[in-house]
């Protein structure tokens, strides 16, 4: 099959390779490909932010995110028959979507939503999984409390947005002036336009912060929480649990002393830290395309998409900042809805 693998840790580490079709284990669905998207994990994965923690063997596939036409199944899983349109983000050490086929553990997949296309439902099982877990697992969001959501005209503040508005919660976002009215438009009861106001200077007393955009982002964050409040941040430092969720204990010293300093300032000011990494889980999507189907939820795409021979371009367009919304690489002859 084609794929496009890390050969080496870098911006030009990605490459196009002839590999053999995947291996099926018992609990293994396997599925020919019909869209994947782009994630800004892959960028991270692909330059090595994450080998310390994650080991991937390289040459390896990269993607995080995929729809497509189960081909195949082990003689262990239930649910699943060849023919069914499926989404999936694959699990860690197992990820894989740019390429012709991926074989995923069973408990990763979910039937794609009915009411989405192949290509949309590509574009919102790592986004749909952030805004899920860090929510309704980690942050625990009641109705009526309020939630900042940084950039919300991206692929995974929109969809936090769109999550917290579902779960009752009043929502302010940061955007670009561009991007103003469709945060507004995806329900969000508060926009801040960056470019002309500083959010720390106009906002307080809420509940739960997620931060996708760094340190600068995330100190001013701590200081909009009331006291207790909790501000999540999906691109780090990581802290002492995210050693347990690797399932590496011994980490926890080095957790602890990355992420001292906002622990450090978190606490100084009274509220809470705390870094996320979302997990694959197919009960999740089985939920969360209820959602989608039930018109609680909508993917937001780019303008552009990409045919898989272009993925290194589609994710050079990511990094260079030009996406509005997801951005979905297509399979040539792919079924589209």
């Amino acid at each position: 099959m084609k794929a496009f693998v890390v050969t080496t840790y870098g911006p030009d580490g990605l490459r196009a390779a002839d590999l053999p079709d995947p291996k099926v284990g018992p609990n293994d669905v396997l599925v020919k490909i019909s869209a994947a998207s782009i994630n800004p994990l892959d960028k991270m994965v692909r330059n090595g932010e994450f080998k310390q923690l994650i080991k991937y063997k390289r040459p390896f596939v990269l993607g995080h995110d995929l729809s497509g036409v189960v081909t195949g199944v082990g003689p262990a899983v239930r649910g699943f028959a060849v023919g069914d349109e499926i989404y999936a983000r694959p699990r860690d050490l197992r990820i894989g979507t740019f390429a012709e086929y991926i074989a995923i553990n069973q408990d990763d997949v979910a039937h794609k939503p009915a009411s989405l296309s192949l290509e949309e439902a590509a574009a919102v099982p790592l986004v749909a999984l952030a805004a899920w877990q860090s929510l309704v697992e980690l942050a625990k969001v009641q109705p009526g409390q309020r939630v900042l959501v940084h950039a919300g005209a991206g692929g995974l503040g929109s969809t936090v947005i769109q999550v917290a508005k579902y779960l009752g919660a009043y929502v302010a976002t940061t955007a670009h002036t561009d991007d103003v009215a469709r945060a507004q438009e995806l329900g969000a009861d508060e926009v801040i336009d960056f470019t002309q106001t500083d959010f720390a200077t106009v906002l307080s007393g809420f509940d739960v912060v997620l931060d996708s955009l760094g340190s600068a982002s995330l100190e001013k964050s701590l200081t909009v929480l009331k006291p207790h409040g909790l501000a999540i941040s999906v691109v780090g430092p990581p802290d002492p649990s995210f050693a347990e969720q690797l399932g590496q204990p011994v980490l926890r010293p080095v957790m602890k002393l990355l992420s001292r300093k906002i622990r450090k300032q978190a606490r100084k000011l009274g509220v809470r830290y705390s870094f996320f990494f979302m997990r694959a889980d197919g009960a999740h999507l089985r939920k969360l395309a209820e959602l989608y189907d039930g018109g609680h939820l909508r993917p937001v795409l780019d303008s552009r998409t990409f045919p898989f021979d272009q993925t290194p371009e589609a994710l050079a367009y990511v990094e260079q900042g030009k996406a509005r919304g997801k951005v979905v690489i297509t399979m040539s002859g792919a079924e589209q809805r």
